[in-house]
């Protein structure tokens, strides 16, 4: 069991391990164990599509269903005694005509510690509006932020600023577009009552209760489409949009690869024009980049974090082609010190760093979003995070805004956003396209990729 940890935010695997090569069988399976602490011993099998039943009942294996879907996915698992017999069946399915792809079933661990600071009492009063005895958890107007957004905490939220809304929300909202969030579940808090969520699905129960127990998914989808302009608490970027929530990750913090690949393609086949992963590793899954493949067919944009290692290598998902890998930014437009780089860098957007104040608010500079307290699931509150996490649900919000403004293919979504990224403003002056490996295309801005989107739509358009 290689260990999956939330850093700041981020879900990221533990274990730097070999490089050499990834398939299942290649890499010892004691060297495996070594750097995972146990004895890797179960695989993920997905089997094409046309495999029959009866195909399944005698190919000597015990497929157990990861969800009620593994039956139409022909995705499954498959448990072994020992890990040199797991290597033994991962060569000989390798070589069946039956098997797409064959991988480690990977689990997932959350340590305590994870990144977070809660709102003082002061913060957490001007964004409920309970400084002025009213009680009823709704702000009364007279101290909010003036003009469009009067959420009374939006003041906080720099990081909305730095991707230029709310300007952008002249443009659009991105009502109508569902963005799947695949993460721990998201629960409605107050600061979510006004924003639209469909039903998901828990992959980690194999229910529909996809609510959150740990709060770091219910933070990623305040980003995307936390209520805005509702005189309580704070913005969220495209929040017009459609939230589907998609629990992965358990409240321990353990997950299944196999699980996420069902979400992906769960994703694709109930409306998702979005999907946002904030997780990711080290390992390639070739069972999840199939589904990305998948929901790439059917018209998803896929955004993930490029990870929290604070090293040059950008974890999985994210380095898939096809998938927009999502650096994370600060106050000060500089990369974080956490924020892995390379060559698959996309864009950046801002992830936050609780450790310092550079905008001089006696704050720190988070993500600040309205979620359930980790560890304490009964109380909700405003939480400031930090991670890439946090970057990646900035520019799934942004890619929903471009879509809901007319662009809908994926690789015209992803273009729109890469064109129009700026300049970090300690990269000083330059002409547009890719900056380097740690920002890819620059920052993501939304209220140029929503002018750009709504040119491109109206474009050929005669004039009236």
């Amino acid at each position: 069991m290689v260990p999956l940890l939330l850093v700041g935010g981020l879900v990221a695997w533990g274990w730097g391990g070999t490089t050499r090569s990834h398939r299942v069988g290649e890499i010892p399976a004691e060297e495996l164990a070594e750097a995972a602490g146990v004895s890797p011993r179960t695989l993920i099998v997905d089997f094409r599509d046309e495999t029959s039943d009866q195909t399944l009942a005698s190919n000597g294996y015990d497929e157990e269903q990861i969800s009620r879907f593994s039956a139409n996915d022909r995705l499954y698992r498959l448990r072994f005694a020992t890990a040199d017999e797991t290597v033994r069946a991962a060569a000989a399915l390798r070589q069946d005509p039956t098997v797409e792809s064959v991988d480690y079933d990977v689990e997932a661990s959350i340590p305590p510690g994870e990144s977070s600071l809660a709102a003082d009492r002061e913060v957490f009063a001007e964004c409920t509006g309970t400084q002025n005895g009213n009680g009823d958890g709704k702000h009364d107007g007279k101290d909010a932020h003036k003009g469009f957004p009067d959420d009374p905490c939006f003041r906080y939220q720099w990081h909305l600023n730095q991707i230029k809304l709310p300007e952008a929300w002249k443009l659009g909202q991105g009502k109508g577009v569902t963005v799947a969030v695949i993460d721990t579940g998201v629960s409605k808090v107050p600061d979510l009552g006004d924003t639209k969520i469909v039903a998901g699905y828990n992959f980690v129960a194999d229910n529909e209760r996809a609510e959150d127990d740990h709060g770091h998914g219910t933070h990623v989808a305040g980003t995307i489409a936390q209520a805005t302009n509702n005189k309580l608490g704070v913005g969220g970027v495209a929040f017009g949009a459609t939230i589907l929530p998609l629990k992965v990750l358990s409240a321990d913090g353990r997950g299944s690869m196999a699980a996420i690949a069902q979400a992906i393609r769960y994703a694709a086949d109930h409306g998702a024009k979005v999907i946002n992963m904030s997780l990711g590793g080290p390992l390639p899954v070739v069972t999840i980049r199939h589904a990305i493949d998948y929901a790439r067919e059917k018209g998803v944009v896929v955004v993930a974090a490029a990870g929290n290692d604070g090293r040059g290598r950008v974890s999985y998902p994210a380095r898939y082609p096809g998938v927009l890998a999502v650096a994370s930014t600060q106050f000060d437009e500089r990369t974080t010190f956490y924020s892995n780089w390379g060559k698959e860098i996309d864009i950046a957007a801002p992830g936050g760093n609780t450790r310092i104040d550079q905008n001089g608010d006696g704050k720190p500079d988070g993500v600040l979003q309205n979620t359930i307290v980790p560890n304490d699931i009964s109380r909700t509150d405003y939480l400031w995070f930090m991670g890439t996490s946090m970057a990646s649900p900035h520019v799934a919000g942004v890619a929903a805004l471009v879509i809901g403004a007319g662009v809908t293919r994926p690789d015209a979504v992803e273009a729109v956003l890469m064109d129009t990224a700026r300049r970090p403003k300690v990269a000083g002056a330059g002409h547009s396209g890719r900056i380097d490996d740690h920002y890819g295309n620059g920052i993501v801005d939304a209220g140029a990729a929503l002018k750009k989107a709504r040119l491109g739509r109206d474009a050929g358009k005669k004039k009236s």
